[in-house]
């Protein structure tokens, strides 16, 4: 005989030690995916936006060009995205697969790769073949030196990141059903099984009981007549007892803060804390952000320039986006003219402007502050 729901072991005949030991009294931790994608889009997300800010200056000599290879960089990689989602797609991708390759068409469009295979050689040159771009794949394969082709590090982050949420995805699953279980409403069912001896007893009693279940779970207020043989008995589940929401949010923290630091970015400024916000920031800028705008900008000028070229002075610039207005460097830049250590020019470089043709600018100027001391007749100094 076959009954419905958890009853069924219970009407069994003498199966006392079988309902014992076949209630499944363990519960599998659920997969909280969630946690997991919500810290890497976090992060990512926010270092995608850093990046996407920045400038990619064509340089050649002193001055810089606005050509075709600009417009490119920073306005219109492609027909279908602007440069500010192109990069930041870009970042995406290289740190989700740990490298990513850019190609160019035909039409001298730069496209992101979303698959490719990567055929290494130790004395020629890399082949990246089966380049695929969302539905198209290239017929022809492109060497290294006909692509813009970057790693993020050198073993991949997503099983690290797999690893380590592992631990916090087990232990956040046990925090989430304890906070479940407290103030939960339980109740026991007291029954006289001499009542429930034949099938059509057993079926209505079945019947009853998730009725009367629903109702409780669904109504505000649940009615329940009182059956002979049949208790119901409803009991708290532990009242303050069990973690708290602070628990749960302690351990989806902790992973986002694991995260983070594999990412170099500081926790403060994902957090939006003012709390040292100026220093937090230039190191994030300093040993996050420049290294990886250094790699690109180094990729980019072995790919578009040719060694006589770049010797000659045409490279690309990565101006990056400054945390610092000019009104802030305004009485440092003061000290570094008036001291004769820089150039006007050389001043605006520095603090990514274009130079001036005022040729005033390219002289080098000193206060009386720093004038030589000069001796007069008795060798007594001014």
């Amino acid at each position: 005989m076959k009954t419905i729901g958890w009853l069924d072991t219970i009407f069994k005949r003498n199966s006392e030690l079988g309902y014992m030991f076949d209630v499944e009294m363990f519960i599998e931790t659920a997969n909280r995916i969630h946690m997991k994608k919500l810290a890497l889009d976090t992060c990512i997300s926010f270092l995608g936006r850093t990046i996407s800010q920045s400038e990619f200056r064509v340089r050649n000599g002193k001055a810089f060009e606005m050509d075709e290879l600009y417009y490119r960089l920073n306005v219109r990689p492609n027909k279908n995205m602007t440069a500010s989602t192109f990069w930041e797609t870009f970042i995406r991708k290289l740190i989700y697969d740990n490298e990513a390759l850019i190609v160019q068409s035909d039409d001298d469009d730069l496209l992101i790769a979303d698959d490719f295979q990567h055929t290494e050689y130790a004395v020629y040159e890399d082949l990246f073949s089966s380049v695929t771009v969302k539905d198209y794949t290239f017929k022809r394969n492109f060497k290294q030196s006909e692509v813009i082709h970057l790693r993020y590090r050198n073993e991949k982050l997503a099983p690290l990141i797999d690893s380590l949420f592992s631990d916090y995805g087990d232990l956040f699953g046990r925090v989430l059903s304890s906070q479940k279980r407290k103030n939960q409403i339980r109740g026991t069912v007291d029954m006289d099984m001499l009542a429930a001896k034949s099938t059509q007893h057993q079926a209505k009693l079945q019947e009853f009981i998730d009725n009367m279940y629903k109702a409780i779970g669904e109504k505000d207020v649940a009615i329940i007549p009182q059956q002979p043989g049949f208790k119901y008995e409803e009991k708290s589940g532990g009242g303050n007892t069990g973690q708290s929401v602070d628990e749960i949010n302690k351990v989806t923290n902790g992973f986002f803060n694991q995260v983070a630091m594999a990412l170099g970015i500081p926790i403060s400024l994902l957090y939006g804390e003012m709390a040292d916000v100026e220093k937090q920031t230039k190191n994030y800028m300093l040993f996050t952000v420049k290294p990886l705008l250094k790699k690109l900008s180094d990729e980019a000028n072995v790919k578009f320039f040719e060694k006589k070229e770049y010797l000659s002075g045409q490279k690309i610039d990565t101006k990056c986006v400054s945390y610092q207005s000019i009104f802030d460097l305004a009485t440092s830049i003061d000290k570094l003219i008036s001291s004769s250590a820089f150039t006007g020019n050389e001043i605006r470089l520095e603090v990514g402007y274009d130079p001036s043709d005022d040729p005033n600018l390219d002289k080098h100027y000193i206060t009386k502050n720093y004038a030589e001391m000069s001796t007069d007749e008795g060798g007594e100094k001014e």
